[in-house]
Parts: C-alpha cells; sequence; structure tokens
C-alpha cells in the first residue's frame, strides 16, 4: 500500500477544526495519487465536517487525485448517512477495502458516480 497515502481524522470534525481536517486531507493529496481518509478515530462530526469532505473530493477531481473514505462509525457514519454523503460516495468498512478501491477501476469520484446513476435508467 506504499503508493496509496492514508490520512487519520481526529476524534471532533466540527466548524472549530473542520478547516485544518480540510487542509490535512487536500496537502495529502498529489496530482493522479491514491488517497484513503480514515475515520476510525472520528467520535463527532457536524455538517461543517461533511463540507470540508465535499470541499476535498472537489479539489481530488481538479487535479486527477482518487480518494476512498472507510471506518466512520456511530455518529459520524450517521452524521454522512443523513447529509446524503453516502449516495454520492462510498464509505468503506476497512482500510483494505479502501485500498483496493483505489487500486482498482472505480474511482468512486462523486462527479463520476451522479454520472453512472444518471446513465441508468
Amino acid at each position: 500500500m506504499s503508493d496509496i497515502a492514508t490520512v487519520m481524522l481526529p476524534a471532533k470534525i466540527d466548524s472549530e477544526t473542520s478547516g485544518a481536517v480540510e487542509t490535512l486531507i487536500i496537502g495529502a493529496m498529489r496530482p493522479g495519487g491514491r488517497l484513503i481518509v480514515d475515520g476510525h478515530d472520528v467520535a463527532y462530526m457536524s455538517a461543517a465536517g461533511v463540507r470540508a469532505f465535499a470541499r476535498a473530493l472537489h479539489h481530488a477531481e481538479e487535479i486527477g487525485a482518487k480518494i476512498a473514505f472507510c471506518r466512520f462509525t456511530g455518529a459520524a457514519a450517521d452524521c454522512l448517512l443523513v447529509s446524503g454523503f453516502t449516495a454520492l460516495f462510498d464509505v468503506l468498512e476497512t482500510v483494505e477495502a479502501a485500498s483496493q478501491r483505489l487500486k482498482g477501476g472505480s474511482s468512486g469520484l462523486a462527479d463520476e458516480r451522479l454520472r453512472r446513476r444518471g446513465h441508468a435508467g
């Protein structure tokens, strides 16, 4: 997995910390690179965290990077679900699943996923 970078998120992602989290994620991205965003330690996340993820995804699309989110549980997973984030982007259960997603053909980018759903029916 050495060609895939990993970002470990803090326990709390809210209006006070979301800017730093966004900077952390975007700072770990490289053009054409692959990044796992690991939410294992996130105990609380507000809508500000979801907005930071959305901006990071937009940046990834701009530079051709691929992101996989994984290991969100509890209230943080609920926040992603209620916000609709999980309808646009897969949140995988394990680091291994995230790695496989990044190594496979599917980038999981929100824009690509929206196009696929739009053409499905």
